[in-house]
């Protein structure tokens, strides 16, 4: 059922509400608000927030910069600890053209249009991200470093693990707004923490992802740390990750599509048609999966960061493995996305790639339960074992030439994309780091 504004209203009103945020996200994934005073709420729920496209990267030109906010009422979120301004809710919104139609540059729309693909056959599409961050220190000025807030390593507690009351206040934080979560817990890098929320379907996920980056950030700072989703921040350690448990299940949730008991893996067909699918295109969507060149500083061999494209039961080393589990549980694991990156289009991409799969019949290799790590080039060859893209480039260079990523992301998306990250590759290729000055300049 369809929520009024009039319900909002009310509802505003009874929770003693002030100010309203309206939020959505760039082409890259960065999180943006705008903010409503009291006296513009109805007006702001009704005909929703003009802004300026023009200052968004991969919106809008100059000439076409006026972009409107409308909030997805269905989305009311009061905000914990409100501080002395006054009680705050936010909204996820939906970007509309002034014409008055969706804007195609909108990355939650493209993840709208995707789910409607499978909602066509009665299906949702679920995920379950492992959400990972680091806790670093300020220095005098309060300006971020990476020096790591604690030395705790995999699961460790107190006093190693420094950072045990801000995972708390952040799982209190996410159960206050209803996000289920399941668990937190130290990783294995000094200062490295993982969030993980229960299962959701993917818009939902991708909402609350988003909203979960702001949370992060803020409590991190309320106890003087700044908190980064950056996937490679400290050189010789453990990068961070977002590994996308995912599945299919019945629009009612009544049985799990990947599910199918007494078949092999107890994977269904059409699990393994969608596991085909991601392993065929996964280049070609790298860029979007791991989107920044500093994402390539974690994908390389020894920092279980999965490189080789491959999948297993039960190895860790493999690109995407299918955990043990039962009925609702069944799922596959996607290993290469970061935290760093856009949800609406990471998911959108995962499942238009499985998708492909489907709609193909393709069928996947079978499963290498080897440490690939330990086997030798000629090994991997020979069992036909690729490599994922090993920079943004690189990466890149597959997004261009994919018809596949262009009739995800639409022409404006894929257009605006190509542009934004290959300006980040080419100022970062060109850059001269301390790292060569030291190793040439005393030589050549």
């Amino acid at each position: 059922m369809a929520v009024e504004v009039s319900q909002i209203l009310k509802k505003l009103k009874e929770d003693n509400v002030r100010f309203l945020q309206f939020q959505f996200t760039d082409i890259q994934g960065l999180v943006k608000l705008l903010t409503v005073p009291v006296n513009r709420f109805e007006s702001s729920l009704t005909e929703g927030v003009v802004f300026d496209g023009s200052s968004v990267a991969g919106y809008a030109q100059i000439e076409e910069s006026d972009m409107r906010a409308h909030p997805d009422l269905s989305t009311y979120t009061l905000m914990p600890d409100p501080g002395y301004m006054g009680k705050v809710v936010r909204f996820v919104c939906d970007i509309y053209t002034p014409s008055g139609d969706r804007f195609l540059g909108d990355p939650r729309y493209i993840l709208q249009k995707q789910l409607e693909r499978v909602r066509k056959k009665k299906w949702e599409f679920f995920v379950g991200p492992e959400f990972e961050f680091f806790l670093f220190k300020r220095d005098k000025d309060g300006a971020p470093t990476n020096t790591p807030s604690d030395f705790g390593g995999y699961f460790d507690n107190t006093p190693l693990d420094a950072a045990v009351e801000i995972r708390q206040e952040i799982l209190e934080n996410l159960y206050q707004l209803g996000y289920q979560p399941e668990a937190a817990h130290h990783e294995v890098a000094y200062g490295q923490h993982e969030i993980d929320l229960r299962y959701a379907n993917a818009l939902t996920m991708a909402d609350r992802v988003t909203m979960l980056k702001t949370l992060i950030k803020n409590i991190a700072q309320k106890h003087g740390l700044y908190a980064t989703f950056m996937p490679k921040p400290v050189n010789g350690v453990n990068g961070t990750g977002m590994h996308i448990h995912q599945s299919i299940m019945m629009e009612d949730e009544s049985r799990n599509i990947f599910y199918e008991k007494g078949s092999k893996y107890d994977f269904s067909e059409t699990a393994m048609n969608y596991l085909a699918g991601v392993l065929k295109n996964i280049t070609d969507g790298a860029a979007i999966l791991a989107s920044w060149v500093n994402s390539y500083k974690r994908l390389i061999p020894g920092y279980e960061a999965p490189v080789y494209i491959s999948w297993a039961n039960k190895n860790r080393s493999a690109l995407v493995r299918v955990p043990a589990g039962e009925n609702m549980r069944k799922r596959m694991e996607l290993r290469c996305p970061d935290s760093a990156g856009n949800p609406y289009l990471q998911f959108a991409t995962v499942l238009a790639m499985g998708l492909d799969g489907i709609d193909n019949h393709l069928k996947p290799p079978d499963p290498v339960e080897r440490d690939i790590f330990a086997m030798s080039a000629e090994e991997r060859e020979r069992s036909g074992i690729k490599s994922m893209p090993e920079s943004l480039g690189e990466a890149l260079h597959h997004f261009r030439g994919s018809k596949l990523m262009r009739e995800i992301l639409g022409n404006h998306v894929y257009e605006n994309f190509i542009t934004v990250k290959g300006r980040e590759w080419d100022a970062f290729r060109s850059h001269v780091t301390e790292w060569e000055l030291k190793r040439y300049l005393p030589i050549l």
